[in-house]
């Protein structure tokens, strides 16, 4: 990446009439900066969000940007696969074709706690409702114009692996590593996705971002108090980027033009913390396939969602 590249803002997305994105968790944080953003350069934004009331008015704020411009929203809560059902049936009433997918919504260092499908929440919002989520609007990305999954990791990816005999924190269950592994999930999603759609020939691009060190709001819903202090009041205060900035990642491999698939994007900033967008190097745990393979068919299975891949052409 050039240095001009690197100096990539979101006043240089191209305009984006026509084109359809989802934005998950975009009622607020990166999500929220992630669609006032794409709404500015003419996108039409579909909010998928659990409390539909902030989610209009968030829709209200990015519209300001944009005269004319009609957001969706719709309710999405990732950790329900009746919901994640429901939200994809939806979707697929009312448009013929998605562009862009953005699976930016998560949560962070919560309290051990199972969904009623018997899923630990974290590992349930991150990965799983958003494994679930892209499967069931593949063919509607298969018709989009320059059609992408952009799917939000973290720079915490690297601390974590896949603890696949006790994936419910049964044994043993930390917050903060159960968001990480939850993150580093998503990274090998992200990167098991490009080999599956690079393989059967398929339009789609699977690309990856992380927002490095941002002050997205989620630092303060961590259920400990010295992390709530230190990363959310401290850490925000000395070194974090606003979610302007931070959504520059995934907003840069959302709509740059001529961007292949299997891209990591993140800060080009010391330790990938702030900074502008750039390519960033994967775990090489996250790209290892065995490591991908496994995770796909655990997430089958747990998601009652299988992917209907295009023929190779």
């Amino acid at each position: 990446m050039t240095k001009e590249q690197r100096q990539w803002t979101a006043d240089r997305i191209p305009e984006l009439d026509g084109r359809v994105f989802v934005v998950t968790g975009a009622n607020s944080g990166l999500g929220l900066a992630t669609t006032r953003a794409l709404v500015r350069r003419g996108g039409h934004v579909i909010l998928a969000v659990r409390d539909v009331e902030k989610g209009h008015q968030a829709a209200v704020d990015a519209a300001a940007g944009r005269p004319g411009a009609e957001p969706e929203v719709r309710h999405l809560d990732l950790a329900d696969p009746d919901s994640v059902q429901a939200f994809a049936d939806g979707v697929r009433a009312d448009h013929a074709h998605l562009d862009v997918l953005v699976n930016n919504a998560g949560v962070m260092a919560l309290p051990r706690e199972l969904t009623p499908w018997g899923h630990e929440r974290q590992f349930a919002c991150n990965h799983l409702g958003h494994f679930a989520l892209t499967g069931l609007l593949l063919d509607l990305l298969a018709a989009g114009r320059d059609p992408r999954v952009v799917t939000v990791s973290s720079v915490n990816h690297r601390k974590a692996g896949l603890d696949f005999d006790d994936l419910t924190g049964e044994r043993r269950y930390s917050p903060m590593g159960a968001y990480n592994q939850s993150k580093f999930a998503n990274a090998v999603f992200g990167r098991e996705l490009h080999r599956r759609l690079t393989d059967a020939g398929s339009p789609v691009r699977s690309l990856l971002a992380h927002p490095g060190y941002t002050a997205s709001g989620l630092q303060m819903k961590s259920s400990s108090a010295l992390q709530r202090f230190l990363l959310g009041r401290v850490g925000n205060a000395l070194l974090a980027q606003r979610p302007k900035q931070g959504a520059l990642p995934q907003l840069y491999a959302a709509t740059e033009p001529g961007l292949e698939g299997g891209l990591f994007i993140g800060p080009s900033g010391a330790g990938e913390l702030r900074g502008d967008p750039k390519e960033v190097v994967l775990a090489p745990a996250a790209a290892d396939s065995a490591t991908g393979r496994r995770l796909w068919e655990l997430s089958e299975r747990a998601t009652d969602v299988r992917y209907a891949f295009p023929a190779a052409v």
